[in-house]
């Protein structure tokens, strides 16, 4: 338990102990069988940093990179299919945007307002209706998004070695065409989800519940996008007061912090809500998970894998790129998050208050400084000259 400095010392001369649960659950059977109980106390001191750490911040560092690299490879094969098109006719081109933007989803200035707003009364919703039966829904939405996006990437991954199945289709009610491959992958997916579901509340249960979430990030990484740094500064910016305010600030207004709250699943029976990844914490002797949000990972996710498609298109090796620099910013962040929880003596840090101004000054300072911040504020993506459209116009003039 962590206690704030500011709250009241009452001197009520009644000794208190804190136990585990399963110490307590084992008390509480010798002592219902009338058995002889005696009890030692003592403080073990905690490790000043523990490996689950190291581990979750590989995670969240892995997770970004795996779905940059997968935004940017469809990125990449986006524009190769445009520029053929350009060489064939304009019009086909001009038909097939649309087809391209199909199943990719680009925030604006105002949906990514309209992003924080939604989540601040989504948090409050779960603050306020935080109970068992609110977790239990929780865990079957969590359950759909992580099937739908572990049967993403894993479709993605095995149509390599299963081309054809993965090319070949069939139609099925409600759902309108669907390769061989989906089909096969589906019913695992469903089964690992549920069996999740069901043991929930096991020791290992933190291992499920990690990889439906990684998959379901990779998979959001990869339908979402930003088109520019504009959006990317305006969502993280927002982001940003969210987090602090969320953490900080509403102790002021709800005498507790909202989003400490929500994340530990307090007044629910449960450990914790599932939009989480989450490791237990290996040698610390009070126990405990070690634990970081979806949205530390997902928002800045999104301007990290905007820096790689961006450095593909305008073909730029790493070192000349933005992605490395990025990357290397959102790793030192999430480090310095780790190292000021540990310093607050456990008391819960918004991540995103260390995490943004890395990810984001070092983009922006790293744009001015090369002459690209407008370009990659505003279009979003280096100029392609297209010498179809050249050959037109010198065929008009003639």
């Amino acid at each position: 338990m962590v206690c704030d400095p500011d709250e009241t010392d009452l001197d009520i001369q009644i000794p208190a102990v804190m136990l585990p649960h399963d110490a307590g659950s084992s008390l509480l059977k010798m002592l219902m069988n009338s058995s002889s109980v005696s009890v030692q106390l003592y403080s073990p001191t905690r490790p000043l940093v523990d490996i689950a750490e190291v581990f979750l911040w590989l995670m969240a560092v892995g997770t970004i990179l795996c779905a940059s690299y997968w935004s940017a490879w469809s990125a990449r094969e986006a524009a190769i299919e445009q520029d053929k098109l350009m060489k064939d006719a304009v019009d086909e081109l001009t038909d097939d945007k649309h087809v391209n933007a199909t199943g990719v989803v680009e925030i604006s200035t105002i949906s990514a307002v309209l992003f924080v707003i939604i989540a601040s009364c989504f948090l409050i919703v779960l603050y306020k209706l935080m109970s068992s039966w609110f977790i239990e829904l929780l865990v079957v939405l969590f359950c759909i998004g992580g099937v739908e996006g572990l049967q993403t990437c894993l479709v993605a991954l095995l149509s390599r070695w299963f081309r054809n199945f993965g090319d070949s289709y069939t139609k099925v009610p409600f759902f309108g065409a669907v390769s061989y491959l989906t089909l096969a992958v589906s019913p695992f997916c469903i089964a690992f989800a549920v069996v999740w579901a069901v043991h929930r509340n096991a020791s290992f249960a933190w291992i499920g519940q990690d990889i439906l979430g990684i998959a379901l990030i990779i998979t959001v990484l990869q339908i979402v996008r930003i088109p520019n740094l504009k959006v990317g500064t305006v969502l993280l910016s927002c982001a940003f007061l969210y987090d602090i305010f969320w953490v900080f600030i509403s102790k002021k207004v709800f005498h507790e912090s909202v989003m400490i709250v929500v994340a530990r699943g307090d007044k629910s029976g449960e450990d914790g809500i599932p939009m989480l990844l989450k490791i237990p914490r290996m040698f610390d002797p009070w126990g405990g998970y070690s634990i970081i949000g979806f949205g530390d990972i997902l928002l800045p996710g999104l301007v990290v894998a905007f820096s790689l498609r961006y450095d593909w298109l305008a073909n730029k090796n790493l070192r000349a790129g933005y992605f490395l620099w990025a990357m290397l910013a959102y790793g030192l962040g999430l480090l310095v998050t780790y190292v000021a929880l540990n310093l607050m003596d456990g008391h819960g840090q918004p991540a995103l208050l260390y995490i943004v101004p890395f990810t984001l000054g070092t983009f922006l300072a790293l744009g001015r400084r090369r002459g690209d911040l407008k370009v990659l504020w505003t279009r979003g993506e280096p100029e392609r000259p297209c010498s179809h459209v050249r050959l037109h116009s010198s065929q008009d003039l003639d």
